[in-house]
């Protein structure tokens, strides 16, 4: 598995060779990719913290690699292309996109951006690290009332006697691991919860991935959201985890 903290998209192999190897010099470790398909392969196999993806890949497009990288990952996105469109810059925002770089861009500027997305993830692992320090784990008693219910917003309650989620008085299917990891979530409200301590703490599995967790925090927001693409019950902490807060 590769060791690598930024992984470049770009079907100009110069550009993406010289970007890697720029960002190598300045200590952030970063390989690249020339293809949809080699991005593809690369994120099966390996865990990086941070994406620069062009729009433009040759058969396929930097658009739907988002959306495809969206439904398993949630690591930082970067758009880097020569389409200077308002169009495109929204579609990129939209579609999961979390900033859009217009080339040519300077490698100095690029650098520093990228630096100051890693800095901040770093330094939300680091408050996550000392909270964990601070607290007592496993506490179930955190916002379950006397009936064994966790209120999630109006109307959306996680029955833990029934093991059911109910919105508006109507019960809602969950399956198993669903149940179990709002469950977890619910028992960790207002903490931002990693996703090594899902693995560890929900599936208990060695062979279940970071895109598993995203399947089904998905499923989870289409249940419980208004909007599942806005969610403001179960948030993203981008590359850390994910937090539950009652609204």
């Amino acid at each position: 598995m590769s060791r690598a903290q930024v992984l470049v998209v770009d079907d100009d192999e110069v550009i993406a060779q010289s970007t890697s190897e720029y960002f190598n010099m300045f200590g952030v470790q970063t390989e690249y990719v020339t293809s949809f398909d080699a991005a593809v392969e690369y994120l099966d196999s390996n865990v990086i913290s941070l994406l620069l993806l062009d729009i433009n890949l040759g058969a396929h497009s930097g658009f739907e690699l988002c959306k495809r990288i969206r439904e398993k990952y949630d690591m930082p996105i970067l758009f880097i292309s020569a389409r200077t469109s308002d169009d495109d810059v929204l579609i990129a925002l939209n579609i999961g996109g979390d900033d859009y770089i217009k080339k040519p861009f300077t490698l100095s500027v690029l650098l520093a951006k990228v630096k100051a997305v890693l800095a901040r993830y770093e330094k939300a692992k680091e408050s996550i690290s000392f909270e964990k320090s601070e607290s007592m784990p496993g506490n179930n008693s955190d916002g379950k009332n006397d009936k064994g219910q966790y209120k999630l917003a109006e109307g959306i309650v996680l029955d833990t006697n029934m093991h059911r989620l109910m919105r508006d008085e109507k019960a809602l299917s969950l399956k198993d691991m669903e149940y179990k990891l709002l469950l977890y979530l619910c028992e960790n409200v207002g903490k931002v919860v990693t996703k090594d301590e899902l693995l560890k703490n929900v599936w208990d599995d060695e062979f279940i991935g970071e895109g598993t967790i995203a399947v089904h925090i998905r499923h989870l927001r289409e249940k419980i959201e208004d909007d599942p693409k806005n969610a403001k019950i179960i948030k993203t902490i981008w590359g850390v985890g994910y937090i539950l807060e009652v609204v």
